[in-house]
């Protein structure tokens, strides 16, 4: 069966006029034309019909339209293969990852990476969790460092250190060095991040099942902006453990839920019907390496503040 006649399916079901689908596809609307009759005659169905100035799916088409994205879908990841197979060791590497994991994990990475892969290319794409998934099926992307829902049997994963809630905040609160509970936190103004966070969801789930109503001052999706209400003492800062607290007047601490600080899985994720590179495999490894150096949970909080009080614990180990 002829891929480009799929192809064509495909594009007038999505697009609904022959009109569109020839401009995605690059062709004249006669040629589309024909290649939609030529697929009819072979399959002995008729595949759509005409509804004022669109194309709808007839039941037929309907129903072959999903097997015919999986057969292209296949095809696509033959080629991808096959092109792989020949570059090598070179290509470029696309990577999905949020904006905190760019600027606190990427930039000291990618020179270790590169020694490794010289004739690979990064090209970093910043997405929120929540759009990796989308991302990956469509091919956008080899991997995304994300968190990771185990429940999701479409992706494979390569696990990395687990995302942790930082509380950042002023001297002048009544907050201990190292960890604070969530029912210490609830009678504070905090400076929350919005919903889309994997950092909010652990903190809210957190106060509910602790029957607390956090006193909300602002949400921001920008961390950095909490960290400097944080710092002109508007109140408690809730943050990923991915973001660096430069600020040496503010004090961090893990956030705990009965003594158990909140976190959640995170990984290198990338759909399993898709190939990847060697190189996109040589990835995995050393970043999980690199984060565990960075951010592993006895080292967190003394890299990203230098309190008198976390120096003096650090050299008494």
């Amino acid at each position: 069966m002829d891929l480009k006649r799929l192809r064509t399916f495909v594009a007038v079901a999505e697009q609904g006029t022959v009109s569109k689908a020839a401009l995605a596809l690059r062709i004249t609307q006669p040629a589309l034309s024909r290649q939609i009759g030529d697929l009819q005659q072979d399959l002995g169905l008729r595949l759509f019909k005409r509804s004022g100035r669109c194309l709808v799916l007839t039941r037929e088409g309907e129903q072959l339209l999903g097997d015919c994205r999986t057969v292209l879908s296949i095809a696509d990841s033959l080629n991808e293969q096959a092109q792989l197979l020949r570059l090598g060791d070179t290509g470029v590497l696309r990577v999905a990852a949020a904006p905190q994991t760019i600027e606190s994990v990427l930039p000291s990475f990618l020179h270790r990476y590169a020694e490794r892969y010289p004739g690979v290319r990064v090209k970093l794409v910043e997405a929120v969790a929540f759009d990796h998934l989308a991302m990956l099926e469509r091919g956008d992307v080899h991997l995304a460092i994300s968190v990771f829902q185990k429940s999701d049997e479409r992706l494979a994963s390569y696990p990395l250190p687990p995302l942790e809630v930082l509380a950042v905040f002023t001297r002048s609160l009544p907050i201990e060095d190292g960890m604070v509970d969530v029912r210490t936190l609830a009678g504070l103004p905090l400076l929350l991040p919005t919903s889309g966070f994997a950092t909010r969801q652990l903190f809210d789930a957190a106060c509910r099942l602790d029957r607390i109503e956090p006193a909300v001052f602002v949400e921001s999706s920008a961390p950095h902006s909490l960290l400097a209400l944080a710092a002109a003492g508007h109140g408690v800062a809730i943050i990923p453990s991915t973001v660096r607290v430069e600020n040496k007047d503010l004090r961090v601490a893990r956030v705990a839920y009965e003594r158990k600080p909140l976190q959640t899985p995170r990984a290198v994720l990338w759909d399993k019907k898709r190939p990847l590179p060697g190189f996109a495999e040589g990835f995995m490894a050393p970043l999980a390496a690199h984060m565990r150096e960075i951010f592993s949970s006895s080292q967190a909080i003394e890299l990203t503040t230098d309190t008198p009080a976390l120096r003096r614990r650090t050299r008494s180990r």
